[in-house]
């Protein structure tokens, strides 16, 4: 029988802060309250009237919030502490209004012996947050008197007056029974329900019927709504604890997954607040160990004390930890810079590990609950000889540890369990999840250990197909007794590897990889912590190489067939970010450790060697296909240099793609695998042999033979053709295919034969994610930066740029344009505006710079200001033989590149092609230019000023937009 006789005690205790000293406590409140009325009321102890009362509480009001906001602020007191304490005053603010309504109403205490105003939800919990709603049940007689519902009403709109949220119902004790035996969210509040003041007798009633009620439902079904609700909350929010823009409330290993606990015990076990839970009498119990408890408690503070900080520096119910918030709330907790990692990083890192906590709180109590909750297993699968002889049983069909097997006296056990469980496709029961968890610890002793190696590589590289085999569930308890993560994803290998890391074998096998856990960036471009967007690069990879990812991703899914060093490439992936958050380069790093761990995990000299190539050049390939210009000769040749080897090449692209792909799916488009289709071809061919100059030649010579049949085959003159011909320097040749320089041939004849001045022609090219846009005009300086401009204000944003002039002075600029969410710019109404912004522009009949500033206040969002983008300019002349490179880093704004573009211009520099990626709220521009003399910018006197001038402009724009700017702050890594 259900222990739910103890809901709820008559007497309502208090909260009291009073240390003695004088201090604002609820009976000085409550003392304070009622002399301020009665001192307001007439002479003949008339009550004040509404106004004056009004005001007497919101002056009551505002002394305690003020109050608790100072000892809370001032690390007086703790978050719970300071929750509990805006209760305790609440309490006094409603009872005392309660009995000022009956009062002001005529109606005496009559009116009150014939209800109840009763506490429910978290204030019936006695935990209020400084924005939340105050939730109040008026538990009425099955007849309420028009007394009555005056009274509620007159409580209702005094307390909407006085600016307070309030979360209301009316009920008679049949309705509450009826809705609580409807919804489950009603009966998890009135769980909670607590009398504030009103007939006891009432109150006493309805806790004995709603008791009977609870006990005849039972408990399966309570928990099986309560497991539903919280996986479809999960799955609302994000499912990923990891998310680095967390909601701390409902996110999962939030606030509500505690409470979840605690209601699911508070109906089985009687408890009657989550501190109970947590407390030395509930852990006298046997469900929680101490060492597990006082986990428990630290969490459950940690989140409330994250919570009330939220709502004070929002002033509002806030409970979405966001990038501007981040910062501030971890200053205000007392989180600064230690080493190389920054106060909000640091702040970040302890979040994800406390909500870590939780979940693994969870797997450690909910198994408990069940077993009580549900009785003895439904039907006990029997385990074959083999797997009896190695130690585990079947339960529910599901696998663990059968009897007098200890994972203390044998850890290895516990690896054996993942891998019994991979092989034959089972699920863990709850029980051995819980051993696993209070037993990680003992991983570590196997760090040496041939076999816990063997088994480790089996579950991260498995290539086996992978099913879910569920057992036949015969009763409704069976159905509860599977977790709601595993009744909605298959057991393929990732899962086996988040248990790993959730159940903390993981770091101890591998302490490398504890130092990743809840690591995070503070950026908006990465959206998981280092350790979950490792997972989830892993998991990519293997649906790359399923095929199951073929159409969004097909190149990485042909070069997968082929791959011979598989494993080393999945030992690639999860060490690549294995050194984030140490100082320095975490390339170089990881690249190190990788040496070190990859034998001692049991892999080849020469798989060591890859996997540590492999880590150190991760970002080789992205760097070079999205900042430098890849139809420069020499910048596949110092990729080929680097890579060497064809396999290497191949692994490199595969480990570039699902890395990408892994930070957030809105990072990777069809523009980016084209570039590093094009640059893994291009290197691929002078591995086998290409691009020397002589071939170069004789492919500028190849373009223009085929190009000029093909004009022939439209009817073009031989005066035409050859005229087209001589248009285009060496460089244009190589940079199109047949198909746009045939194009660009009809563009240009047209052109002329009509003596346009002015010609722009776009082609959305979906398959590419972009639109192409073609502009033929006069060439003259700061042309580069009006086309910016007018792009920016069209809404467009340029990913790349090929700057020509050709023999006869005219321009050919073609660009490719995205719109915001980074797909081909191609609705007509915008194409066609966009080209009216641009010739606006080259006309001189559009004032760029002035369009671009009334537009700019709204393009930068306040929840990303917080994030520091430190301006850098880096010049290169060593990354091209013709052409000096220019690197911009700043944060990404409207009318950055025409910025750029304009000061390049100031200096006197020719814009030879232009490379843009975003990094998040980060942008790096890559510029190729020359000085007006068609030459490499050489003085060293000259490129100091360059960089300068840039960097000053950079800065200024940072300021403007983010007025607490300061240079010292800007620390931040740089991006992958």
């Amino acid at each position: 029988m259900s222990s739910l006789q103890t809901v709820a005690s008559p007497v309502v205790s208090e909260v009291s802060l009073s240390g003695g000293d004088g201090s604002l406590c609820p009976e000085l409140l409550a003392d304070s309250l009622s002399a301020a009325l009665h001192d307001a009321g007439g002479p003949d102890g008339t009550p004040p009237p509404r106004d004056m009362a009004l005001t007497i509480f919101r002056r009551h009001l505002g002394r305690y919030q003020t109050d608790v906001r100072a000892q809370f602020e001032n690390r007086e007191i703790k978050g719970v502490d300071a929750a509990k304490a805006l209760a305790a005053y609440a309490d006094v603010l409603v009872k005392a209004l309660a009995e000022f309504a009956g009062t002001a109403l005529g109606f005496g205490q009559e009116a009150l012996d014939q209800i109840v105003v009763a506490a429910t939800g978290g204030y019936g919990k006695r935990l209020l947050a400084p924005f939340s709603d105050i939730d109040l049940l008026f538990l009425t007689s099955e007849q309420p008197s028009a007394d009555v519902l005056s009274l509620v009403e007159y409580i209702l709109y005094f307390l909407w007056d006085m600016g307070l949220k309030v979360g209301h119902a009316t009920r008679s004790i049949s309705e509450c029974v009826a809705q609580a035996e409807q919804d489950t969210t009603v009966r998890t509040a009135l769980l909670d329900a607590r009398m504030l003041i009103g007939s006891f007798s009432l109150f006493a009633m309805f806790e004995a019927r709603f008791i009977v009620a609870c006990v005849e439902a039972g408990s399966a079904r309570f928990i099986a709504d309560k497991r539903a609700e919280r996986a479809e909350r999960h799955r609302r929010f994000g499912d990923s604890p990891y998310l680095v823009e967390p909601n701390i409330k409902e996110g999962r290993g939030g606030l509500r997954d505690m409470q979840t606990l605690y209601w699911m015990c508070r109906y089985i076990f009687g408890t009657r607040h989550v501190s109970d839970l947590l407390a030395p009498e509930f852990t006298r119990l046997g469900f929680l160990t101490e060492q597990e408890a006082a986990r428990a408690r630290r969490s459950w503070d940690f989140l409330w004390t994250v919570r009330l900080h939220l709502h004070y520096v929002a002033g509002r119910g806030e409970d979405r930890l966001t990038f501007d918030m981040q910062p501030v709330v971890g200053g205000r907790m007392g989180y600064t810079r230690h080493g190389r990692q920054n106060g909000v990083e640091r702040f970040m890192r302890h979040y994800f590990l406390t909500v870590r906590e939780v979940m693994r709180l969870t797997h450690v109590l909910e198994p408990t609950i069940m077993r009580v909750a549900l009785g003895p297993a439904a039907h006990v699968m029997k385990a074959d000889d083999a797997m009896r002889e190695a130690g585990f049983t079947l339960i529910d069909g599901k696998i663990l540890a059968d009897r007098g097997v200890s994972f203390e006296a044998e850890p290895l056990k516990m690896f054996e369990l993942l891998e019994w469980a991979r092989l034959r496709h089972l699920a863990l029961h709850p029980l051995a999840r819980q051993q696993l968890i209070r037993w990680e610890r003992r991983a570590s002793t196997l760090r040496s250990n041939p076999k816990a190696a063997e088994i480790f590589l089996d579950l991260l590289c498995d290539d086996r197909p992978t099913r879910l085999r569920r057992p036949a569930a015969r009763e409704k308890k069976d159905e509860l007794a599977v977790s709601e993560t595993e009744q909605n994803s298959h057991l393929d290998h990732v899962h086996w590897l988040r248990v790993l890391n959730e159940t903390g074998l993981w770091g101890g096998l591998i302490p490398e990889w504890s130092r990743i856990v809840g690591q995070m960036q503070f950026d908006t471009y990465h959206i998981f912590t280092v350790d979950e967007h490792t997972i989830e690069a892993i998991r990519i990879l293997r649906c790359v190489e399923n095929g199951t990812m073929a159409d969004e991703i097909p190149v990485a899914y042909e070069l997968a067939r082929g791959i011979q060093s598989r494993r080393a490439l999945y030992m690639a992936v999860m060490l690549h970010d294995i050194a984030k958050g140490r100082g320095g380069d975490h390339s170089e790093l990881g690249s190190e450790i990788a040496l070190e761990l990859c034998p001692t995990l049991g892999l080849s000299g020469e798989e060591t060697e890859t996997v540590s190539w492999l880590v150190l050049q991760h970002l080789l390939l992205s760097h070079t296909a999205f900042q430098r210009d890849i139809d420069d000769p020499k910048t596949i040749l110092d990729v080929a240099d680097v890579v060497q080897s064809p396999e290497r090449l191949r692994l490199l692209l595969l480990l570039t793609i699902v890395d990408m792909r892994a930070v957030s799916p809105r990072v990777w488009n069809a523009w980016k695998a084209t570039l590093l289709r094009e640059l893994y071809t291009r290197v691929a061919e002078v591995l086998e042999g290409g691009l020397a100059t002589p071939e170069r030649d004789m492919r500028v010579a190849h373009s223009k033979a085929m190009l000029a049949e093909l004009l022939a085959e439209e009817g073009a003159s031989k005066a035409e053709t050859d005229h087209f011909l001589e248009l285009g320097y060496a460089g244009y040749w190589l940079s199109f295919d047949q198909e746009t320089q045939l194009r660009h041939a009809r563009l240009i004849r047209e052109a002329e034969a009509r003596s346009a001045p002015f010609v722009i022609e776009t082609q959305p090219l979906p398959s590419r994610g972009v639109t192409e846009v073609t502009i033929h005009t006069q060439d003259h300086p700061g042309l580069f930066a009006e086309i910016a401009g007018a792009m920016a204000l069209a809404g467009a944003s340029i990913v790349d740029a090929r700057i020509h002039t050709l023999t006869n002075g005219m321009a050919l600029d073609t660009l490719w344009i995205q719109d915001a969410s980074g797909e081909a710019f191609d609705e007509p109404h915008r194409l066609a505006r966009l080209s009216a912004l641009a010739e606006r522009a080259l006309r001189g009949g559009l004032d760029i710079e002035a369009e671009i500033r009334k537009n700019q206040p709204g393009l930068t969002m306040s929840r990303t200001r917080a994030i520091h983008v430190p301006p850098r300019v880096v010049i290169d002349n060593r990354a091209s033989n013709s052409h000096t490179v220019v690197e911009i880093n700043g944060r990404d704004r409207s009318g950055l590149l025409h910025d750029v573009a304009s000061a390049l211009n100031e200096l006197k520099l020719q814009i030879g092609s232009a490379h843009i990626t975003t990094y998040g709220v980060r942008a790096i521009d890559v510029f190729y230019v020359k000085d007006l003399s068609g030459l490499k910018v050489t003085d060293e006197r000259r490129l100091a000023h360059i960089r300068e001038r840039l960097l000053t402009g950079l800065k200024k724009a940072e300021e403007k937009i983010n007025p607490g700017y300061h240079e010292s702050e800007l620390t931040a890594d740089q991006p992958e």
